[in-house]
């Protein structure tokens, strides 16, 4: 692999449009779920950026980069790249500026020589069809950590994962080479066993789980145990493509591996039903997880009410909805009833939310998407009922709902389970408020609640 020389250029080809800044506190900066999040300083950047871009300025473009490099401290400036680097990066029109940023930053006195930040630009580079380029880094790298059998066999698997999550499929198949080969030749035992892990995964991620299957085999002939991580790769690979036949193959091939079912691998399963409308195998499967007693999660939740387009459209829609379970179920179809009920019947995951003391009842509900949060909702009312409905029971001095406030929603700062809970409160006639000091939390007394409710049952 012979290393080529980096240039630093511009393509002409930007896109011309313009976004609309907005100034609140904190800013609302557009970012998928699961991404990287945004410092207000890299978001501005990044509108600087968007403004010459609409005046197909590269000269000032080229100055922006070199001026937000060295005006900002080490961790803005990472920030800002490693948004831009991400799958879920919510500027695709300025992946461009990826590499001559990568390559201004590289140059900064503060900055320690990183290939993990290569290998996440290297699928860009291919899908921009900068081959030359991604060659010459990929060839810099090896060029320095060749000798050194784990650091390179680590760099080669946040390639290939990176590659397969970009879905650089040039890229994903030169870094497949490049660790199969690696893994083929070392006597490592910890090579073989990372090499294979990322395989399986990356393998998964790009589509391919009967590839991935023939590579858990591989290990097998290679003296490496497959671990539980790797059969549950290749299961949720064959979930996601639909094919339930080899999903349920993998589920009795990790019991007779010794890997019984679990929560992480029940909701990887409800998920694949639910994404292919299969509303009517999630119910065995539930009973299942009962049976075994697997306990629910508030992600098994998720899986669940994220597939039933009935409870979806009261929570995202601006009309009413049921304010009781029993109400949802009555309105439900058979099929999204019947896992209604399945859920409630198990209170785990209201348990697990739920903290009540004499001086509090709090229920947090971070981690619930909208679906979740309402059930849950409807599930502590009717706790609250029963509880309260008994003489002795001591009412908490203060009633907390946690709903946080947008941090980890696609768009920061617009929390949807806030905006569900306060549609509720409202149709319900709660006396709860937003708190003035935690605007991500509803407040009441007590005995305002609980008088509230008690009223609700006459």
């Amino acid at each position: 692999m012979v290393v080529g020389i980096l240039t630093l250029t511009i393509p002409s080809s930007w896109n011309h449009h313009r976004r609309h800044c907005l100034r609140p506190t904190p800013p609302l900066i557009k970012c998928e779920s699961g991404g990287v999040p945004l410092t207000k300083q890299a978001h501005r950047f990044f509108s600087s950026l968007t403004s010459t871009a609409a005046v197909d300025d590269l000269a000032t473009a080229n100055r922006l980069i070199k001026k937000f490099v060295a005006s900002s401290p080490k961790s803005i400036a990472l920030n800002a790249l490693s948004h831009l680097l991400s799958p879920r990066n919510s500027h695709p029109h300025l992946s461009a500026i990826a590499f001559p940023l990568y390559t201004k930053i590289s140059e900064a006195s503060w900055y320690n020589w990183n290939p993990k930040l290569v290998a996440d630009l290297v699928p860009l580079l291919d899908i921009q069809g900068k081959h030359d380029e991604s060659q010459a880094l990929i060839s810099q790298v090896v060029s320095k950590i060749k000798f050194k059998e784990r650091d390179l066999v680590q760099f080669y698997c946040n390639l290939i994962e990176s590659c397969s999550k970009h879905e650089s499929k040039q890229g994903f198949n030169d870094a497949y080479g490049y660790l199969s080969e690696l893994v083929n030749n070392s006597s490592s035992m910890y090579v073989k066993k990372q090499g294979f892990k990322s395989m399986v995964s990356s393998l998964c991620e790009m589509g391919q789980p009967n590839e991935a299957e023939n590579v858990v085999e591989d290990m097998i002939k290679n003296g490496v145990k497959p671990s539980l991580f790797e059969l549950r790769f290749v299961l949720y690979g064959y979930g996601k493509m639909g094919f339930f036949e080899d999903m349920e193959r993998m589920v009795k091939k990790m019991e007779i591996e010794g890997f019984g079912v679990d929560t992480i691998s029940s909701n990887m399963i409800l998920s694949s039903y639910g994404a292919y409308n299969a509303l009517p195998k999630m119910v065995p499967w539930l009973q299942k997880m009962k049976a075994l007693e697997i306990p629910f999660s508030i992600r098994t939740y998720n899986c669940v009410l994220n597939s039933c387009p009935m409870i979806m459209s009261f929570v995202r829609g601006s009309g009413g909805f049921p304010v009781s379970v029993s109400e949802l179920v009555n309105v439900l179809d058979e099929a999204e009833a019947l896992l209604v009920k399945e859920l409630v019947e198990s209170s785990s995951v209201l348990d697990e939310a739920m903290e009540w003391d004499d001086l509090e009842l709090k229920l947090d509900l971070h981690g619930m998407h909208s679906g979740s949060a309402y059930l849950i909702m409807l599930q502590w009312i009717e706790e609250m009922k029963s509880r309260f409905r008994v003489e002795e029971c001591v009412v908490p001095a203060q009633i907390t709902v946690v709903c946080g406030t947008g941090k980890h929603s696609s768009v920061r700062g617009e929390s949807p389970v806030k905006t569900l809970i306060k549609a509720m409160m409202v149709q319900m006639k709660s006396p709860m408020r937003i708190d003035r000091k935690n605007i991500g939390c509803f407040i009441a007394k007590g005995q305002v609640v609980r008088n509230w409710l008690i009223q609700s049952l006459d």
